[in-house]
C-alpha cells in the first residue's frame, strides 16, 4: 500500500518501491512527468501483470485443493505461490521496516493478517486478500497520478533551456547561467525562460499557464516579458532584468512546491493521530484475539480470525491519503485558473470568508489615471498643470504619473528640468512639494491643502483632486479619473451570492470619489482618505470585532494589488494579491496570488475552497462511518477478510476519487 503511518522523511529514506514515491513528490517534477508519459506507469504495469497470473494461479490452486486432498504444508506451499507472486513487496517492505524500528505500518498490518490467515487454514482468503489489496493500491495509485494533473501542467511551465545570444551568435545554456543585461532569444513555441524587456521584435504570448486565461496577451517593444508564457507568434530578443532564481516562473514553482508545507488543523491532527493510532489498533487486535478464549467466551481460530479483521479494517490510510489528497488537488485545480494558493491552511480559511476587504485601486479599478479636468485660478491651464508636472516630477506614484504624462502630450518638445526643479519632498498620503523657479510649489490632496492652511474654496467631484498651491496662495485644481473594471460590479455581487456578509472598499482617494465607486459597485461600505497605515487600522479593527464576536466563519480578507499594501495583506486572516503578475511584493506579502487582474477570481477562490473542504469533509465522515460498521461487525464474527479488505482499500480508493473533484469542479468554472 502506498500509505505508511509515519514520517515521510523515514519512508523515502528506505526507498520502499513506488509506495513513497507519489507522497514524496509534491509537485510534478520528473518523477511524475515521466508516469504521465503512458496511461501507466512501468511499476503499475508490473503490479497488473503480478495481478493477473496470481489471479490464475489462485483459481489454479482453488481448483487442485478441492479436487485433491493435500497434505497441510503442500497445500501452504501450493498457495504460497500465488500469495509470494503478488505479496513479496509488502512483506519486504515491512521486514525492512522492523529492521529500521518501524513497525506499525500499513505492510506490517498486512503482512501479520495474511500470514495470520494462513496459520488458520484460510489460504485462498490470504491470497486473496493480497490480491484485493494490491488491485486496489493500483486504483489509488492510477487516481494520485490523475489528481496531479492540474500541478504537473503547472510545472511545465519551467524552462529547460535558454538560448543566449553572445558574440553574434546564439548558443544553448541552462536557465541558471543567464544574467541581468544579457539578451536571449525566444522562437516561437518555445518557452520565455527569464523575466525582461523585449527589445526587439513583437509577438503574442500565452499565459494561460500563469493566469488561467485563454486569450493571448500582445508584447511589443519596451514591455515586460515574463518567464514561464509561451511565445506564439514572432522571433523575439529580451533583454534579461532578473537571475532566473528570482524570476517569476521560480517564484510561481517554489510557491506551489512550498504549499503542502502549511496544513490545516485537519491535516495536522491526522499527522499526529497516525503515530499513536496504529499501536493502540495492534494492542487492541492483540486483545480482541487473546482474551474471548482466554475467559472461555470463543474458540482460538475464530478470536484470531476476528483480530485479523480487526486489523486490516482499522488501518487509517483513507485518512492519512484522501485529506491531505483533497487539498492538493484543491491547490491544483485553482491554480489552473489562476490562483496560487499557498498552503492548505488558506483554502480552510477562504471556505469561511465573510468579510472582503478591497483595495480601490489596481483592485477594483483599472489603476490608470488620466488628467480628465483642469480648473485654474489666476492663471492659464498649461501654467498650472506645468507646476504640477514639475513637482511630481521624481514620484512614482500613479496619479503624479498621469499629471507628467500629460503634461509631456502636450509639451513632446520639452523636458522637465532639473535645473528649475529643486528640493523635491515626497509626503506619503498627502502630496508632494517643491522648488520651482525659485517659489514653493506644493500638490496633493484636501487633507495636504488643509495641514497647510490654505482655502481650496470650491467642492470638486468626480475624480481623484491634485490641487496646487504657489507660495501658500492657492492656484488651482487638477482632476483626474481612474476607471471601474468592468467585472468589479459582477465580483462583489457573485461574493454576496455566496454569502460573504460584508463588503469594504478603502482609498486614499476623497469623500466624494469613494462614495461614488461604492455606490456604482454596491459594496456595503467605505473608507475614503486613508493614510497607508489607516488600511492597517481598519482591517485591525474588523478582525478584532471579529474574534470578539468568536467570528471563526467570518475570516476578514484584503484584496489588493500587493504593491503598496504588504502590511495589510500580512495582517488580514487571508491575504489576497490582485493583478499580481511580476509582482514580487505581491508574491511574497499575500497568501493568496491571483494572477491577473480580474476580481471575480476571488468569487472563484472561495467557491474552489469551499468545495475543497466539503470534499474533505465528506472523506473524514465516509471514512469513519464505513470503518465503525465493519469493526463492529468484525469484532462479532460476521465480516469475512475480504469484507474487511474492502473496508480498508475501498474505502481509501473511493475517498480519494472524491477528492478528485475537486479538480473537475475548477474545469466546469472555466
Amino acid at each position: 500500500m502506498s500509505c505508511h503511518c509515519h514520517d515521510h522523511e523515514h519512508e523515502q529514506e528506505h526507498n520502499h518501491e513506488h509506495k513513497h514515491g507519489h507522497e514524496g513528490c509534491c509537485c510534478g517534477h520528473t518523477h511524475c512527468e515521466e508516469e504521465h508519459e503512458g496511461r501507466f506507469s512501468d511499476e503499475q504495469k508490473s503490479i497488473i501483470i503480478r495481478c493477473a497470473v496470481s489471479a490464475v494461479l489462485l483459481v489454479a490452486c482453488s481448483i487442485i485443493n478441492n479436487k485433491i486432498e493435500l497434505a497441510r504444508i503442500f497445500q501452504i506451499a501450493l498457495f504460497a505461490v500465488p500469495y509470494l507472486i503478488i505479496g513479496f513487496d509488502v512483506l519486504w517492505g515491512a521486514a525492512v521496516n522492523i529492521a529500521h524500528g518501524e513497525f506499525f505500518d500499513e505492510n506490517f498490518l498486512m503482512s501479520v493478517a495474511t500470514i495470520g490467515a494462513f496459520a488458520l487454514g484460510e489460504y485462498p482468503e490470504a491470497v486473496f486478500v493480497m490480491l484485493f489489496s494490491q488491485i486496489g493500491e493500483l486504483f489509488e495509485d492510477y487516481a494520485v497520478d490523475k489528481s496531479r494533473e492540474s500541478i504537473a501542467e503547472l510545472m511545465n511551465i519551467r524552462p529547460d533551456t535558454a538560448n543566449l545570444e553572445k558574440e553574434g551568435t546564439v548558443v544553448s545554456v541552462l536557465p541558471e547561467e543567464v544574467h541581468p543585461g544579457d539578451v536571449i532569444v525566444v522562437r516561437v513555441g518555445e518557452k520565455v525562460p527569464l523575466d525582461g524587456v523585449l527589445i526587439e521584435g513583437e509577438t503574442d504570448l500565452d499565459t494561460k499557464a500563469l493566469t488561467g486565461e485563454s486569450i493571448p496577451r500582445h508584447v511589443a517593444l519596451n514591455e515586460t516579458v515574463l518567464s514561464g508564457c509561451i511565445n506564439l507568434s514572432g522571433v523575439i530578443k529580451i533583454r534579461v532584468e532578473k537571475e532566473f532564481g528570482e524570476s517569476t516562473v521560480t517564484k510561481i514553482l517554489d510557491l506551489v512546491e512550498n504549499a503542502a508545507s502549511k496544513k490545516t488543523k485537519a491535516e495536522s491532527f491526522i499527522t499526529k493521530f497516525a503515530h499513536w493510532y496504529t499501536p493502540t489498533v495492534v494492542l487492541l487486535a492483540v486483545a480482541v484475539a487473546v482474551l474471548p478464549p482466554l475467559f472461555h467466551l470463543g474458540a482460538w481460530n475464530e478470536s484470531v480470525r476476528r483480530a485479523l479483521v480487526f486489523l486490516i479494517v482499522s488501518c487509517p490510510c483513507a485518512l492519512v491519503i484522501s485529506i491531505p489528497m483533497g487539498f492538493f488537488v484543491g491547490i491544483g485545480a485553482a491554480s489552473k485558473r489562476g490562483i496560487l494558493i499557498k498552503g492548505s491552511c488558506y483554502i480552510e480559511s477562504l471556505s469561511k470568508l465573510g468579510t472582503a476587504v478591497f483595495d480601490k485601486t489596481g483592485t477594483l479599478t483599472k489603476g490608470v489615471f488620466a488628467v480628465t479636468d483642469i480648473d485654474a485660478v489666476d492663471s492659464d491651464k498649461e501654467s498650472l498643470l506645468r507646476l504640477a508636472a514639475f513637482a511630481e516630477s521624481s514620484s512614482l506614484h500613479p496619479v503624479a504619473v498621469s499629471v507628467c504624462t500629460a503634461w509631456r502630450a502636450d509639451n513632446e518638445q520639452y523636458e522637465i528640468s532639473e535645473s528649475c526643479v529643486q528640493n523635491i519632498k515626497e509626503y506619503a498620503g498627502f502630496g508632494v512639494e517643491a522648488l520651482i523657479d525659485g517659489k514653493t510649489v506644493c500638490c496633493g490632496n484636501d487633507a495636504y491643502m488643509q495641514k497647510l492652511g490654505i482655502s481650496v474654496g470650491k467642492q470638486f467631484e468626480g475624480g481623484t483632486l491634485v490641487h496646487v498651491s504657489e507660495n501658500d496662495a492657492y492656484k488651482g485644481t487638477i482632476t483626474i479619473s481612474d476607471e471601474i473594471k468592468p467585472q468589479s460590479k459582477e465580483a462583489v455581487e457573485a461574493l454576496k451570492k455566496i454569502g460573504v456578509k460584508k463588503t469594504v472598499m478603502l482609498t486614499g482617494d476623497a469623500e466624494s470619489v469613494a462614495k461614488k465607486v461604492a455606490g456604482l459597485l454596491s459594496i456595503d461600505e467605505y473608507r475614503a482618505e486613508l493614510l497607508p497605515g489607516d488600511k492597517l487600522d481598519v482591517v485591525d479593527k474588523l478582525i478584532s470585532e471579529k474574534d470578539a464576536a468568536k467570528g471563526k466563519n467570518n475570516i476578514v480578507s484584503f484584496i489588493g494589488d500587493g504593491i503598496n499594501d504588504a502590511p495589510v495583506l500580512r495582517r488580514a486572516d487571508v491575504g489576497i494579491s490582485m493583478g499580481a503578475l511580476g509582482s514580487d511584493a505581491a508574491i511574497e506579502a499575500s497568501d493568496v496570488v491571483l494572477m491577473d487582474d480580474n476580481p471575480m477570481k476571488v468569487a472563484e477562490a472561495v467557491k474552489i475552497s469551499r468545495k475543497t473542504m466539503s470534499v474533505v469533509k465528506q472523506n473524514i465522515w465516509f471514512s469513519l462511518g464505513v470503518k465503525a460498521l465493519v469493526l463492529s461487525l468484525g469484532v462479532a464474527g460476521l465480516t469475512p477478510l475480504w469484507a474487511a479488505v474492502f473496508a480498508d482499500v475501498g474505502v481509501l480508493v473511493l475517498a480519494v476519487c472524491n477528492s478528485m473533484r475537486a479538480g473537475r469542479f475548477a474545469k466546469a468554472q472555466s
